[in-house]
C-alpha cells in the first residue's frame, strides 16, 4: 500500500495492556498550569526506566475546569494499579502542591477502581488540613505558606493500552524528523492519547534483551539504526535509500483512540523524503493489542 508516494507497510503495532489515570490541574494562570503539568510529566517517557509514562493530554479552557481557572489534562500510565498509585502520590506531591495557585483533580470519575491519593497527601497538613464534599465527592483542603493546596480524595484509575508506535523511514536525518514533528502533532489532537518521548519522538528505539549484555532488559534496535546497515550479525530491515528512522510511541486510554491518533499520525508522516512508513513488534509475543497499519487506512485510497 501506498499513500501519497511513501509506501505503508504490512506490518502491526504491538501493544500491550496498562492502567491509565486521568490528571487535572488548575491554577491562577494557563501558564502556570503547564508549568505544573511539564513538571509532573518530567522523565516519564518508558516504564523501563521511569517505572511510568506520562504526558500533556491537552489544554483546558476554564469551562471545562472543576473551579472554573484555566487548566490542562494530563495522562499517567503505569503497569499495574498499585504502582501507579505510588507514582501518582509522589509526583503530585512533589510537583503539583509544591507549585503556586494550583488545584488537583480527578479526571475519570466514572472509573471504578479508586487511588486514595488526596487522602494520603493531606497528611502533608499535619492535622490543619480540612476535608469538605460536594455532591458525594470528598475534597481536602491542605494549608500551605500560600494560601491553600485543593485536591481530590481520590482518583480513578481504568484499564488502558500502552505501546503503539509508528517508525518513520526517511531518506535522511531532516527529512524524518520534518514528518515525525508533523506526526506527533496530528496524534495529540486525538484526546485519550499521549505520546510519552520528548517532543512526542523517540531516536533511541529498543529490541527486547541485548545479544550482548545479557541483564539488559531493553537494546538499541540494530534492525533500523542505519549506521549497522551492512553489519555481521544484523538483519537489518533498512533499504539502502533509508539513512534515518524516527519512531513515535502511543499510550491511550482505550484501543478507539490509539487507531484514530495512529492514522492520523500515518497520514501527516506521509510527505517528500518518507521512503516508508512501518511499525514495531515482536511477533505478537509482548502484547496482545495489535494495530495493523493497512487496516487503520483501509479507507484510503491507493496512490502513487
Amino acid at each position: 500500500m501506498e499513500w501519497r508516494g511513501v509506501a505503508i507497510r504490512d506490518t502491526f503495532a504491538e501493544a500491550f495492556d496498562m492502567y491509565a489515570a486521568r490528571v487535572v490541574i488548575t491554577a491562577g494562570s494557563a501558564a502556570w498550569a503547564r508549568t505544573a503539568g511539564q513538571a509532573m510529566t518530567g522523565f516519564a517517557t518508558s516504564v523501563i526506566g521511569c517505572k511510568v509514562e506520562a504526558g500533556i493530554e491537552g489544554d483546558l479552557d476554564p469551562a471545562a475546569t472543576p473551579d472554573g481557572r484555566p487548566g490542562i489534562s494530563l495522562l499517567v500510565f503505569g503497569v499495574d494499579q498499585a504502582g501507579l498509585t505510588t507514582r501518582l502520590l509522589d509526583r503530585i506531591g512533589q510537583t503539583v502542591l509544591t507549585c503556586p495557585t494550583t488545584a488537583c483533580f480527578d479526571g475519570l470519575p466514572d472509573a471504578a477502581s479508586r487511588a486514595p491519593v488526596g487522602g494520603v497527601l493531606r497528611h502533608f497538613g499535619d492535622r490543619f488540613q480540612s476535608s469538605k464534599v460536594i455532591d458525594g465527592v470528598r475534597y481536602w483542603r491542605i494549608p500551605v505558606m500560600e494560601g491553600e493546596f485543593l485536591i481530590q480524595e481520590t482518583f480513578g484509575i481504568q484499564k488502558a493500552i500502552g505501546g503503539g508506535n509508528l517508525l518513520i523511514l526517511g531518506a535522511d536525518q531532516k527529512s524524518a524528523l520534518a514528518a515525525a514533528e508533523a506526526a506527533a502533532t496530528a496524534m495529540r489532537a486525538v484526546r485519550g492519547v499521549i505520546l510519552p518521548f520528548p517532543g512526542g519522538i523517540v531516536r533511541a528505539g529498543s529490541k527486547i534483551g541485548a545479544r550482548r549484555y545479557k541483564s539488559m532488559i531493553a537494546s538499541t534496535n540494530d534492525a533500523f539504526c542505519p549506521t549497522l546497515r551492512g553489519r555481521v550479525g544484523v538483519d537489518s530491515a533498512l533499504p539502502e535509500n533509508v539513512n534515518a528512522v524516527l519512531e513515535i510511541v502511543v499510550d491511550g486510554l482505550d484501543r478507539p483512540a490509539i487507531e484514530d491518533s495512529l492514522r492520523a499520525g500515518i497520514d501527516a508522516a506521509c510527505r517528500p523524503g518518507v521512503v516508508a512508513i512501518t511499525a514495531g513488534n515482536y511477533g505478537g509475543k509482548l502484547g496482545k493489542h495489535h494495530f495493523r497499519l493497512h487496516d487503520l487506512c483501509a479507507s484510503w485510497s491507493t496512490s502513487t
